[in-house]
């Protein structure tokens, strides 16, 4: 409405807006015509200016408007009386991007700190028309930040006037201005550098009436008829029917020969740095000495692709006078004898290709059909690239196409050793398919989930056994998928749509068995999108994947042949159904002797091929490498023991590459095994109230410390340490087994009563604050603990335990048992506390392991503390004491 309303005034011959003085002239309306936004101006002000229009019957007299705007035709008028200046200082507004010559409008971002603060001071508060004259200075990149100095200025700029700004405050600030140009101007001082530059400026160009015609021919002569003459020849070498390109014509005739080379230099194909020559160029006969050349090239350009398009329009002709013919040729139907033209042809090559596949008869039917819907299609129709893309992925299926699997036993047991070192479940697993597949040939591939902490090979025992079968390999990594879309495919109604991973797999292995790795299929997510583990379900499933239906194919597959491997750090975060759906093979962390073989079978080699390094320059005793296992990398798996490697070798290839490599005797303290960690232990155990747990973690198992103080108080239990709701319910039972046994194992306060919390607050701590921490199996080590505490006696520091309890002080069994005895080992411990009924998981843990721990395993809390304590912590009975009150 507001626009309109400009509009209605500019026809009158008037306009709103205020005026300003700007170096001795007063700009005293805005108004529109058929050429554009412009200016009247005068001295008598907005009103006189529209009454002397008004009185010569709405035509004004002719003038220009605003420079890169069209000549104003009707109601805009400029007074010829005095010349026309912009004001005498200017806010500059730096850009690094195009060139703005005079009579051209450009768009340019604002995003940096000082032109933001230009945009908002001067343009969006400004009142004044003067506000909205801005000096743009090209090739020129600001300061991203105030405090920095202002780059060097380039010398000539151009003072334009701001039509239009677009922004937003989100995500950051930024605008976008449509800025017009005036006129050339040349900095003299820059008297202010912050908020935003400002500039003392001297106007090069005028802004008053153009001369007529016959004065500039006189002063120019022949370059500036040369000139026209290009600049027509230009014009008339384009489309004429485009109203813009007319426009253009008509405005070579109407605008003054001054103004043509600023403004077909921004029209046609030329560079920033051309464009920037052109604003330096002062002088009028400089300028279209410069252009010509400018316009021939574009003119060359024209007749060369004129040429080119010619002949491709010659050619389309005898294409199109030649295919009829061939196409009368063609019998429908006759699908044995086609011609040689016809083998050239891509749908005829496609339609082959679909009669030739060895594709389902349902998948056969669909693929004819859409065969002869895309012989009726036109190929510019959206639909053909679908259709046609559809089909191709059809023919290029692996409908059933496989490999043969190697089912030679002994062969895959030597190329598993060879390759991975221990895992012995993993392998015994793969041998028994093997076995399997020898006594029966269609046994539909099994779906195996290894779960394990990091680094312990998951991956790349998938690629071995893919290797043992001889079958083809291919990983789908599902961290972080969230649309199910991404299993299942996106139906062919959706722009964009293609396949799930699932058949992309397919295709780009090309055949229908091959081992499938899911990885980390424990961190999928679930949006908007759907949720895929879902999704998974029907792969997963081998009595449902025979007949598995991407949403883009809507047709068929058969999964049953594949063998899908999928890796899990836990499998606390999969869903139960799809847990279900999997065969679960824990691949616990290894042992300080199988790391020893992992690093000099596999690391150590690999790692001086990376780094050029021959067994002659540098040779790792296993002693050096069992002392970097149990001091630097205490973990489940070996990625940590190979980047020490790493280490270890970049630093012998600096003495190598500096030739000072030698001999050299590593200086190793005369520490015996473990016993750095042997000592840590024993002064952590020094005083009553500490015992030493195990934990299972995604990474592996660790030993944990839990630490109990009592003081005076009202019998509260404070538990710290970052504890679930589990672990804090087992140090509940833990305080309340051991208040009612208090009298049998004459365990009291600090004030000698049986009732442990009277008067007295206990504090129960798990170090290691900041990692949250909770499961079933820390209350035989919480009542131990708390044991310590009241009756004063040490624990064994040599002694870790597992497991949980019941109110009746009954221990039950609990998982992870290897990985928890291996961190016990790990640590130099010497006896492990186990549930009895976890006494069958002991059959896991290596023979070296076992020879080095005394397991015990209990089936009660007395059991626990008697194998805790030094000479055990047995019933303490006083005959004939009775217990009186008084």
């Amino acid at each position: 409405m507001q626009l309109q309303r400009k509009q209605r005034a500019g026809r009158r011959g008037g306009g709103g807006g205020g005026g300003a003085s700007a170096g001795g002239v007063r700009f005293s309306s805005r108004v529109y015509g058929a050429g554009g936004w412009g200016w009247v101006s005068g001295r008598a002000g907005p009103e006189a200016a529209a009454r002397r229009t008004r009185r010569r019957g709405g035509r004004a007299k002719p003038g220009i408007g605003l420079p890169g705007t069209l000549p104003a035709r009707r109601g805009v008028a400029m007074s010829s009386v005095s010349p026309i200046q912009i004001p005498s200082r200017l806010p500059l507004l730096l850009t690094h991007e195009g060139v703005l010559l005079p009579g051209s409008t450009m768009r340019t971002s604002v995003d940096s700190a000082r032109n933001l603060q230009l945009v908002r001071s001067r343009l969006l508060k400004g009142t004044s028309l003067q506000s909205t004259i801005l000096g743009v200075i090209p090739n020129t990149p600001d300061p991203a930040s105030d405090a920095q100095d202002l780059p060097p200025l380039h010398r000539i700029g151009t003072a334009a006037l701001a039509v239009q700004v677009v922004g937003s405050n989100w995500p950051k600030p930024h605008y976008t201005l449509l800025i017009t140009g005036l006129c050339r101007f040349q900095i003299v001082q820059v008297v202010k550098e912050k908020p935003y530059p400002v500039a003392e400026v001297e106007q090069l160009d005028r802004l008053e009436e153009f001369p007529n015609t016959c004065k500039t021919r006189e002063e120019l002569g022949e370059l500036s008829e040369q000139f026209y003459k290009y600049a027509v020849q230009l014009v008339e070498m384009l489309d004429m029917s485009v109203p813009a390109v007319a426009k253009l014509r008509r405005l070579l005739d109407s605008l003054p020969r001054e103004a043509l080379p600023d403004i077909l230099t921004s029209i046609i194909r030329t560079s920033n740095k051309e464009k920037l020559q052109i604003l330096d160029a002062v002088s009028l006969e400089e300028r279209f000495k410069m252009t010509i050349p400018l316009l021939v090239r574009q003119i060359e350009g024209l007749k060369l692709l004129q040429k080119t398009r010619k002949h491709k329009q010659d050619d389309d002709k005898r294409v199109i006078a030649i295919r009829p013919m061939r196409r009368i040729t063609h019998v429908p139907g006759a699908l044995a004898d086609e011609d040689e033209d016809e083998d050239n042809d891509d749908i005829v090559m496609l339609e082959k290709k679909i009669r030739t596949s060895s594709m389902p008869e349902q998948a056969h039917k669909v693929c004819v059909k859409e065969i002869k819907r895309l012989k009726k299609m036109p190929q510019s129709m959206p639909e053909y690239a679908l259709t046609r893309n559809y089909l191709e992925l059809m023919v290029e299926l692996p409908w059933n196409k496989s490999t043969t699997d190697r089912l030679d036993i002994r062969a895959a047991r030597v190329l598993l050793d060879n390759d991975h070192y221990a895992m012995e479940k993993l392998k015994k697993r793969v041998l028994e398919y093997l076995a399997v597949r020898q006594l029966k040939n269609n046994l539909k591939g099994p779906i195996l989930c290894f779960v394990g902490p990091p680094g312990v090979g998951k991956t790349s025992v998938g690629r071995s056994v893919a290797k043992t079968l001889g079958r083809e390999f291919h990983r789908i990594a599902l961290g972080g998928v969230c649309d199910q879309s991404d299993i299942r495919g996106h139906r062919r109604t959706y722009v964009g749509s293609m396949p799930g991973r699932i058949i992309n797999g397919l295709k780009t292995v090309g055949v229908n068995n091959p081992v499938f790795l899911l990885d980390e299929v424990d961190k999928l997510g679930k949006s908007l999108q759907g949720d895929p583990a879902a999704a998974l379900l029907e792969v997963l499933d081998p009595e449902q994947n025979h007949n598995f239906t991407d949403h883009y194919l809507n047709v068929a597959f058969d999964l049953s042949q594949v063998l899908f491997i999928a890796t899990a750090n836990t499998t606390a975060t999969i869903p139960p159904a799809l847990l279900d759906r999997m065969e679960i093979i824990q691949v616990p962390g290894y042992t300080q002797e199988e790391k020893i073989e992992i690093a000099h079978r596999h690391l150590i080699p690999k790692q001086l091929e990376q780094h050029g390094l021959t067994p002659q320059q540098i040779q790792i005793p296993q002693v050096t490498t069992l002392d970097i296992i149990t001091r630097y990398t205490r973990e489940a798996g070996v990625r940590s023991l190979d980047r020490k490697l790493g280490a270890i070798c970049r630093a012998v290839a600096v003495k190598v590459a500096e030739g000072q490599h030698r001999e050299a005797k590593l200086d190793r303290p005369d520490v015996a095994e473990g016993e750095g960690w042997d000592l840590n232990v024993s002064e952590r155990l020094s005083q009553p109230g500490v015992a030493i747990g195990l934990a299972w973690t995604p990474l592996g198992g660790e030993i944990m410390f839990v630490e109990a103080s009592r003081m005076d108080g009202e019998g509260q239990l404070t538990l710290t340490g970052q504890l679930g709701n589990v672990m804090k319910e087992s140090a509940h039972l833990a305080i309340s087994w051991l208040r009612s046994n208090a009298k049998k194992y004459h365990l009291t306060n600090a004030s000698g009563s049986f009732d442990l919390l009277e008067n007295t607050d206990i504090h129960l701590h798990f170090p290691a604050g900041a990692v949250t921490k909770d499961g079933p199996s820390a209350g035989v080590t919480i009542a131990t603990c708390l044991a310590s505490l009241f009756s004063g006696r040490l624990v064994r520091s040599d002694v870790a335990m597992t497991g949980e309890i019941t109110l009746r002080g009954l221990v039950l069994p609990v998982g992870g048992i290897k990985d928890k005895v291996l961190a016990a080992h790990r640590a130099g411990l010497k006896r492990v506390i186990i549930p009895q009924r976890n006494e069958k998981d002991l059959e896991e843990i290596p023979a070296n392991v076992r020879q080095d721990l005394s397991f015990i395993t209990a089936s009660c809390l007395d059991e626990v503390l008697n194998a805790a304590f030094d000479g055990g912590f047995t019933v303490k009975t006083r005959p004939g004491l009775l217990n009186s009150k008084l």
